[in-house]
């Protein structure tokens, strides 16, 4: 079985790692955390990094730094992960959703304004599936309306917008350095941002917000959501050679486009003019008229030996925000299609042409049998 994503490890990450054992730094104290967070911070012109144990984590400490009132929203993509969503409920705020543009699969900046209401505090920005949303509108619409952007790199590590760096544009940004992305750290996450007194926050609230003056004594609920040295160290020696892990993704995709341009009834991931994709993941689309959704097409292609993943399922539409009493009613038609209609096929940095063309070959062949019976 060809997988979807399989991290890459290079001699000089176990380098690291055992530079870090060496030394003694197994929890989060030590050098190699701030190392770290150094370090991507300048990758991506921000001033202060704080790493934390996973996306997620990331995400929920920056929806607590937007200081959410009760009933206060977030506008945010209907087309991404969960987290993004969770994270704002449990600040005790308001997700509000926007439809995805068709042919990024971001959001629809035109839509977002006409979702603003006297009760919104932020923008979400999701960089969906590697591409960089269109930033310059967004960042204009919220200076205009007095809006906060939090901006949600996690799947474009290395990715350009107008040549600046993605995670480098919100006044929080998040990543995540999960098995699966571009710098993986096994699980981990990182919050940036260019505000001191925001990063001083993260970090209590990563740290269960022990007060500076007196350990074990709380003011405020925080987590343990605290990153190893260890996972440190491994993630500091990727962000070295973020550049070259970049051109090996954007190869793997390049060579999918290649294969792929020419097949009836899909639609492959584009890249406009003003960006810098990394393809975290390569999606397709399958076209209506093939008569077969994405999971019929993902059952076909496990059958034949290859791996696949279904896009993400709209916010509107799962099952726990309806039991919560969010999205009633609710339509986002784009979202809704790639949904039922996309999938992404394997795409690890260890892929090889060969592999590359063996997945292509047997996309081909499950196309072939035409729709469901």
């Amino acid at each position: 079985m060809i997988p979807v994503c399989a991290p890459l490890i290079a001699p000089e990450d176990a380098a690291a790692v055992a530079e870090c054992l060496a030394g003694g730094w197994v929890s989060s104290s030590g050098p190699w955390v701030e190392r770290f967070e150094r370090a991507w911070a300048d990758l991506c012109g921000m001033e202060e990094g704080v790493a934390v144990s996973n996306g997620t984590a990331a995400l929920f400490i920056a929806a607590r730094l937007l200081d959410l009132r009760p009933g206060e929203e977030v506008i945010m993509p209907a087309f991404t992960i969960v987290s993004c969503a969770l994270a704002v409920t449990e600040a005790g705020g308001v997700p509000v959703l926007v439809d995805s543009d068709p042919r990024t699969w971001q959001m629809d900046v035109s839509r977002i304004e006409e979702r603003i209401t006297p009760r919104t505090r932020a923008v979400m920005v999701v960089h969906i599936y590697g591409h960089p949303a269109d930033m310059d509108p967004i960042l204009a619409l919220a200076r205009r309306r007095g809006l906060l952007v939090l901006e949600d790199a996690a799947e474009a590590h290395g990715a350009l917008y107008k040549g600046r760096p993605c995670g480098g544009f919100g006044d929080i940004s998040v990543f995540s350095f999960y098995a699966n992305k571009l710098v993986t750290t096994g699980e981990g996450g990182m919050i940036l941002t260019r505000n001191r007194r925001l990063a001083d926050r993260a970090r209590s609230l990563r740290n269960l917000c022990f007060l500076p003056h007196r350990r074990f004594v709380h003011e405020e609920a925080g987590w343990n959501f605290r990153l190893t040295a260890l996972q440190a160290a491994l993630g500091w020696s990727q962000s070295r050679r973020l550049a070259s892990i970049v051109e090996k993704k954007r190869a793997v995709a390049a060579r999918y486009t290649e294969r792929l341009r020419g097949v009836a009834g899909l639609s492959l991931p584009v890249e406009e003019p003003w960006a810098r994709s990394v393809f975290w993941v390569y999606g397709v689309v399958v076209d209506e008229a093939l008569g077969l959704d994405a999971e019929e097409l993902g059952a076909r292609l496990s059958a034949r030996g290859v791996e696949t993943r279904p896009f993400f399922l709209g916010m509107h539409e799962q099952p726990l925000f309806r039991r919560m009493g969010l999205f009633g009613g609710e339509r986002h038609p784009v979202c809704e299609r790639l949904s039922r209609r996309g999938l992404y096929l394997p795409s690890g940095l260890g892929l090889t042409e060969g592999e590359i063309d063996g997945v292509c070959e047997a996309l081909e062949a499950s196309l072939a049998q035409g729709g469901r019976p």
